[in-house]
C-alpha cells in the first residue's frame, strides 16, 4: 500500500522492476523515444532524473507489464475485485452476507477524505513552464500529459461524490496557448466532464477543474476505469490503493493532497483554441481542432515530486495493459450489463475502438432448420449503443455451439466467422452516425459509419488457403498475398477520390465475377502496400480497420439490393489510406540515433536487451 509515487519506486526498485536514467535526457522527443524502445523489449519501468529544462524528475513506463501492475497491487488486487463483483451482481451480497461483509466493510473504509486547513504543507506553487515538458512525436502541438487525473464536480450537486475523475489529455504549450496562463483540454461532451460543462453553461458559470498528476499508482489507473453505477472513481482509487483518498479545497478547487502536482482553473463557455495534432492511439495522428479552453488558476506541486507520463502510438503500447487491467478487474461485468453476451474484445491491434469481436447468444431460432442470426442482431445493437463500445466500427459476433471460442484468438474466431456467414444475409450497415473522434476514416470529425458481420450456423464453405489464380490475373491489382484463411490482400493503384474509387472497384468487382468468383474467399482487402498487410495478422487488424469507413469502403462481388438489404458474394473492404486521413506515426531517425548512448554498456540502460 503506496501513500505516495516515491514509495512505489522505492519498492520497484527494490524488486527489479525500476531502472534509473542518470544521464541528461531531452522531453522533446528522447524521453519518448526511450520509454518505446523499452516497453518493446518488455523492458522495467524508468526513472528519469536528469531531465533537461526541469529540476523535477519523470516516471516512465509504470504499467508497463502485466506482471508489474498485478505487482503494484498486490495487496489490494483480491478484494477490488471483490467489490467490482458485487457492484455488478449484488444479489450475491443477499444471498450470502456474512461472506461478503468485508467488502463492504473495504468500500466504506476506502471513501474519500477531507482534511481541513489551507494549502496542505506538502504543495508549493509553481508555474506550467516548470514542468517537464514532454513532446512524444514530431508532428505533435507542443507537450501533453499523456497521464493526467481530470477532476470535476456536478454543478447541480457539487462535492466530491457527485465528482468526475477522467483521462482527458491536457495539451501544455504550443499551438495559440499563452504559456502559465493557458492549457487545452481534449474530451468528447458525452464523457463525464462534457456531462458537467453542459450543466455549468445553462447556470452560465466556468466550470472548475482540477488536474492531479502523480500519486499513488492507484489514481491514474482509477481515472480510466468504466466503473458501475455507484462507485466514483475516488473511492475505487481508495480500494485500489488501500488508502482513502486524501483531499481539501483551495481557492475553492478540490486538490489531491496525495498527487504529485495540481493545476487548477476554469473553462468558460465558448472559449475554445486549437489543439492537437497528438500522436495517438491509433497508430496517426489527431489533427488540429478547436476544444475547451482552460484558463490555469494555479500550479502545485510537492517539493520532489515525480511527473508520470506514458506515450501513446500504434499499438500494443502501455495503454494495452490498462486494457488489460480493467478487463481483469471488471471480469464479467459486460455480460451482466447486456444480457445475452458472454465475450467482447476490443481489439488492441486495431487501436481498440474501430474492431470489436463478441460471442453473444442465439437462442431465437434453436429448432428451425434454418440457423441464421436473430438474437445476436439484438446483442450487437445494444453493444453498439453502450458507453465506449458505441465508438466501434466493426462488430464481427457470433454465438457458441460445439466449439468453444475465445475472441482473442484473432484468427481462430474470423476464421470461425468467415467460414459460416452468409453475406447475402448477415451483413448490417449504420450509416451517418457517430465514431471515435480520433478516427479519420470517416466523413467528417466523430462521423463516419458502422458495420456488423454476424454469423451463425453450419459451416458454409472451405476457405482458401492459397491466393486464387483469379486474383493473379486481374489488370491493374498486383502482388495478391494471403493474411488468413479466406483473407486476401490485394495491391491497388493510389486512391485519388471516391467517385474514382467507386468506378474502379465496380470494374474489379465485375472481373472477379466474369472469371466465376472466388466463393471460398469471403473477404478480400485493397491496400497500397499487400506485402504490408500481410506479413503480420497484427498488420491486418491495425491497416485494415483503422483505414476504412464501413458505408464508403465495403464493395461487393455480384452486389445488390434484396429488399433494402445489401448483399454479396465476396466483401472487398478497400483500405488504402485516403487523402483526408491523418498521417501515421513515424519516429524520427535522428532521434533514434541519439538515444543509443543510453544503451551502451556502461550506460544506464545497457543491461536492457532492446535487439
Amino acid at each position: 500500500m503506496y501513500r505516495n509515487l516515491e514509495e512505489c519506486i522505492i519498492d520497484l526498485e527494490k524488486n527489479g522492476h525500476l531502472i534509473r536514467v542518470h544521464e541528461e535526457v531531452d522531453p522533446y522527443l528522447e524521453m519518448a523515444a526511450i520509454h518505446m524502445k523499452v516497453y518493446e523489449a518488455n523492458g522495467p519501468a524508468l526513472l528519469f532524473e536528469n531531465v533537461k529544462g526541469t529540476k523535477f524528475r519523470a516516471l516512465s513506463n509504470l504499467f508497463g507489464t502485466i506482471e508489474r501492475s498485478k505487482f503494484i497491487f498486490r495487496d489490494t488486487w483480491e478484494a477490488v475485485q471483490n467489490v467490482m463483483t458485487l457492484r455488478s451482481d449484488p444479489i450475491k451480497a443477499i444471498k450470502n452476507p456474512f461472506k461478503h461483509i468485508g467488502t463492504g466493510l473495504a468500500a466504506w473504509k476506502a471513501l474519500p477524505l477531507k482534511q481541513s486547513g489551507g494549502t496542505p504543507a506538502t504543495l508549493q506553487e509553481i508555474h506550467i513552464s516548470d514542468l517537464p515538458l514532454i513532446q512524444s512525436w514530431p508532428m505533435d502541438g507542443g507537450a501533453f500529459v499523456t497521464l493526467p487525473q481530470v477532476y470535476t464536480e456536478d454543478p447541480e450537486k457539487p462535492g466530491i461524490m457527485n465528482s468526475n475523475l477522467g483521462m482527458y489529455r491536457v495539451q501544455l504549450s504550443g499551438n495559440e496557448y499563452e504559456i502559465d496562463k493557458e492549457i487545452g483540454l481534449h474530451y468528447q461532451i458525452h464523457r463525464g466532464i462534457g456531462v458537467h460543462q453542459d450543466k455549468a453553461n445553462k447556470q452560465g458559470a466556468p466550470l472548475k477543474v482540477s488536474i492531479f498528476i502523480g500519486g499513488p499508482p492507484a489514481h491514474t489507473l482509477s481515472a480510466v476505469m468504466p466503473l458501475p453505477e455507484g462507485l466514483s472513481e475516488l473511492t475505487f482509487a481508495g480500494l485500489l490503493s488501500g488508502r482513502r483518498f486524501h483531499y481539501s479545497y483551495i481557492d475553492g478547487y478540490c486538490v489531491s493532497n496525495d498527487a504529485d502536482f495540481v493545476i487548477t482553473g476554469e473553462i468558460h463557455q465558448g472559449e475554445t483554441k486549437p489543439e492537437g495534432p497528438f500522436g495517438d492511439h491509433l497508430g496517426y495522428y489527431s489533427l488540429t481542432h478547436p476544444f475547451p479552453l482552460m484558463r490555469v488558476h494555479k500550479v502545485y506541486a510537492k517539493p520532489n515530486a515525480i511527473w508520470p507520463f506514458t506515450v501513446v502510438g500504434r499499438p500494443p503500447q502501455e495503454d494495452t495493459v490498462f486494457g488489460e487491467l480493467i478487463h481483469e478487474i471488471t471480469g464479467d461485468a459486460i455480460r451482466q450489463e447486456i444480457p445475452g453476451v458472454k465475450e467482447v474484445h476490443a481489439v488492441d491491434a486495431a487501436g481498440v475502438h474501430p474492431l470489436l469481436f463478441a460471442i453473444g447468444s442465439e437462442r431465437y431460432t434453436p429448432y428451425q432448420q434454418v440457423k441464421q442470426p436473430a438474437e445476436m442482431l439484438t446483442i450487437a445493437n445494444r453493444i453498439l449503443g453502450t458507453g465506449q463500445l458505441s465508438l466501434a466500427k466493426y462488430l464481427f459476433i457470433t454465438a457458441e455451439e460445439q466449439q468453444l471460442l475465445d475472441t482473442h484468438h484473432e484468427v481462430d474466431f474470423l476464421t470461425y466467422i468467415l467460414e459460416r456467414i452468409d453475406l447475402r444475409r448477415d451483413l448490417h450497415f449504420y450509416t451517418n452516425t457517430t465514431i471515435d473522434t480520433l478516427d479519420y476514416s470517416g466523413t467528417g470529425l466523430n462521423s463516419g459509419s458502422k458495420v456488423v458481420f454476424a454469423a451463425y450456423g453450419d459451416k458454409k464453405r472451405e476457405l482458401c488457403k492459397e491466393v486464387p489464380g483469379v486474383l493473379r490475373e486481374l489488370q491493374g491489382y498486383e502482388h495478391a498475398s494471403m493474411v488468413m484463411p479466406g483473407i486476401i490482400a490485394i495491391q491497388g493503384p493510389e486512391f485519388i477520390t471516391y467517385a474514382e474509387a467507386q468506378e474502379e472497384l465496380q470494374l474489379l468487382c465485375i472481373a472477379i465475377q466474369d472469371k466465376g468468383g472466388i466463393p471460398t474467399c469471403p473477404m478480400i482487402i485493397l491496400c497500397d502496400d499487400s506485402r504490408f498487410m500481410s506479413e503480420t495478422v497484427k498488420n491486418f487488424l491495425w491497416a485494415t480497420f483503422t483505414r476504412s469507413n464501413p458505408s464508403h469502403d465495403i464493395y461487393g462481388v455480384n452486389s445488390h439490393y434484396e429488399n433494402k438489404h445489401w448483399a454479396c458474394d465476396t466483401v472487398i473492404i478497400d483500405a488504402r489510406i485516403k487523402p483526408h486521413q491523418a498521417p501515421p506515426l513515424i519516429p524520427d531517425p535522428s532521434i533514434e540515433k541519439k538515444i543509443e548512448r543510453l544503451f551502451v554498456q556502461g550506460a544506464s540502460l545497457g543491461g536492457v536487451n532492446i535487439n
